[in-house]
């Protein structure tokens, strides 16, 4: 599917992709390390495993696209914790400073949690 749009500097992309200079930091935000990569090829600038989904919302959603909207929700109840705050003050810090580029071994992109992790990022920036 390749990258989404830019959006204030931020995008997603997989993180079985190449880097590319234009990705900016590079942060990984899934809680498992993605299966069959090394970490000098996935040249991370940070694993931020706090703002992924808890693995009980992971493993009910599974991926399964009816399930989005319910998941979306849960997922920002589980962002709007006290404990989240510090990493996503973090993301929202490295965005302000140049490009950021979420990475996820999620196959379809469109229905993952870094769309819904990128809206509260940009909320509450």
């Amino acid at each position: 599917m390749g990258e989404m749009s830019p959006k204030n500097g931020l995008r997603v992309r997989r993180v079985y992709e190449a880097p590319e200079p234009a990705d900016g930091a590079r942060v990984l935000v899934d809680r498992l390390w993605p299966r069959g990569l090394s970490k000098e090829d996935a040249r991370l600038t940070e694993w931020c495993k706090d703002v992924a989904p808890s693995s009980e919302l992971r493993r009910w959603f599974h991926h399964e696209e009816p399930r989005f909207a319910e998941f979306a929700e849960r997922y920002r109840a589980e962002l709007a914790r006290e404990e989240v705050r510090p990493a996503l003050d973090g993301l929202r810090e490295r965005a302000a400073q140049g490009p950021l580029t979420l990475l996820t071994a999620t196959k379809e992109v469109s229905v993952s949690h870094v769309n819904v992790l990128i809206e509260v990022l940009q909320e509450g920036s």
